[in-house]
């Protein structure tokens, strides 16, 4: 399981939220408990799609390399 840093706030009557890793992962809730479980579906999704993406980009014929920074 990775990490990823979220940045929250309150703005008014709701909260606001980015992952500081994946630009365009953001989204507002009414409480901040539902704005951190929002974010990780999110998220999730985010890195599904970019899976998806990548995939699809390199046709059938690719190697997968798991890198840590």
């Amino acid at each position: 399981m990775s990490e990823y840093t979220v940045i929250v706030k309150q703005a008014g009557s709701c909260w606001i939220g980015w992952v500081e890793e994946v630009p365009g992962v953001n989204c507002q809730e009414a409480t901040r408990e539902e704005l951190v479980d929002t974010l990780r579906v999110t998220l999730a999704e985010a890195l599904e799609l970019n899976r998806a993406d990548a995939r699809s980009a390199a046709d059938d014929d690719f190697e997968e390399i798991r890198i840590a920074v």
